[in-house]
C-alpha cells in the first residue's frame, strides 16, 4: 500500500478530549512538568554509566575471554536499556523540554548502533500513526516472509511453525539494524505510505555514525583485544543477540498479543474510527505492577499511555495510567493489558500460532 492513510475525524466520541483534559488537569494539580524529573535523570546516569563502564571493562584488555562474554552480553542489553529509557525519550521530545538537550540525549542512539533519523520517521511518524496497520506500520513488519500476522497474506510453508522460531528470530533484530534495516528505511522511496525526501546533512550523519560505530563495537575491539578473531566474533554475536531479543520482545508484546486489532483500510482507504481509538485497540500493556518493568523497559511495558501521550516523559505514566483505564471504561474503549511479562510472552506465542494458520 502507498496511499497515506486517513482516520474518522469525529464519531460523536470526545474520549480522547477527556482524558487528554484529565491528564493536564493531574499535571497542573500536583505542579511538576511533563518532562524528566530527578528520578529520571538519575535513570539516564544510570544506563549511560553501566553502558559505558561495561564497553570499557572489555576493551581494557586485563579480562580473559570466558570474563569479557558475560560482559558482552550485560553490555547488549543495556543498549537496549538506553534505548528504551533515554533515547526512545529523547527522539520524542518527552525528555526535556529544551530541544538541544533532546537532541542531545537522541544522539546516543548512534552508539548502540541505530540511527535517530530513521527512527524518528518510523518510529514516531509512521508507527505512532498507523499503528498495527498491516502495509503501513513498519515496525510490525518483522521478517516478511517469516513471519506472518495479517490474515490477507497468505500463509507460506514456513511461517507454520513461526509460533517456535519467531523469539530466536528477534535475537537477529539488533544485527538487522546495525548493517541492514536503516540504510534500507533511508533509501527507501517511501516508509508507510509517505515519499521519503531526506536533507543532505542526514545521508552523511547515516555513513558517518555507522562507520563509527563500526570502528568502536568492530575494529577498536580487534586492533587492542588479545584474542583470536572467533572469539570477538562469539563475543560480538552475544552482545547484538542479547540486544535484539530484549528490543524485539519488549515491542513485540506491546502490539502482537491476544485482543490487539490489526485493522484494514475501508475501500476508500481509510480507517473507519478516530485515531485515539484506534491507538486504544491496537497497543496493550503488561507487568505494570513491576517495579522491575518499570525501570528498565522505559515505559515500554505501558504502551498505551505512550500511544495517547508520546509528549510526556515515561517517568510518569504511573500517575496517568489510573486516569486513562478509568476513562476508557467510562466510554466503554477497550484497555488491553496482560498481568506479568511471561503472561503476554503465552499471549504472543498464541498469537503467532494462530497466525501460522490461513485463517478464512
Amino acid at each position: 500500500m502507498s496511499e497515506i492513510i486517513k482516520f474518522s475525524p469525529n464519531r460523536g466520541t470526545h474520549f480522547y478530549a477527556t482524558v487528554r483534559q484529565r491528564v493536564d488537569h493531574l499535571f497542573a494539580t500536583l505542579q511538576i512538568s511533563k518532562h524528566a524529573n530527578p528520578g529520571m535523570w538519575g535513570k539516564t546516569a544510570f544506563f549511560l554509566t553501566v553502558l559505558v563502564a561495561t564497553y570499557l571493562l572489555i576493551i581494557s584488555n586485563l579480562f580473559s575471554p570466558m570474563f569479557m562474554l558475560p560482559l558482552a552480553l550485560v553490555l547488549g542489553m543495556f543498549s537496549a536499556f538506553v534505548g528504551f529509557n533515554v533515547c526512545h525519550d529523547a527522539i520524542h521530545k518527552s525528555l526535556s523540554s529544551n530541544n538541544k538537550v533532546n537532541r542531545l540525549f537522541a544522539f546516543v542512539f548512534n552508539l548502540v548502533g541505530a540511527n535517530p533519523y530513521v527512527w524518528n520517521i518510523t518510529h514516531n511518524i509512521v508507527h505512532h500513526t498507523y499503528t498495527n496497520i498491516p502495509g503501513h506500520d513498519e515496525d510490525i513488519d518483522i521478517a516478511p516472509g517469516l513471519i506472518r500476522i495479517s490474515e490477507d497474506d497468505k500463509v507460506n510453508a514456513i511461517q507454520r511453525f513461526q509460533h517456535w522460531y519467531a523469539v530466536p528470530l528477534y535475537g537477529m533484530a539488533s544485527l538487522s539494524w546495525v548493517f541492514r534495516k536503516d540504510f534500507k528505511k533511508f533509501f527507501q522511496t517511501r516508509v508507510g505510505g509517505r515519499t521519503s525526501d531526506h536533507p543532505r546533512k542526514e545521508y552523511f550523519k547515516l555513513f558517518f555514525y555507522k562507520g563509527l560505530y563500526y570502528f568502536l563495537f568492530i575494529a577498536l575491539p580487534l586492533m587492542v583485544l588479545d584474542i583470536a578473531w572467533w572469539q570477538f566474533l562469539i563475543g560480538f554475536l552475544t552482545l547484538h543477540v542479547a540486544q535484539g531479543l530484549t528490543m524485539g520482545l519488549v515491542f513485540q508484546l506491546a502490539h502482537v498479543v491476544e485482543g490487539t486489532a490489526f485493522p484494514v483500510p475501508n475501500a476508500e482507504g481509510n480507517i473507519e474510527e478516530v485515531w485515539a481509538e484506534h491507538q486504544m485497540r491496537t497497543t496493550a500493556n503488561f507487568a505494570t505492577d513491576s517495579w522491575l518493568a518499570a525501570f528498565f523497559l522505559g515505559g515500554l511495558n505501558r504502551q498505551i499511555e505512550h500511544h495517547l501521550f508520546p509528549k510526556v516523559c515515561h517517568i510518569h505514566y504511573g500517575k496517568i495510567s489510573g486516569i486513562v483505564r478509568a476513562t476508557a471504561a467510562e466510554f466503554n474503549i477497550p484497555y488491553i493489558e496482560s498481568k506479568t511479562f511471561f503472561a503476554a510472552l503465552h499471549s504472543h506465542y498464541r498469537i503467532l500460532k494462530r497466525f501460522s494458520r490461513q485463517v478464512t
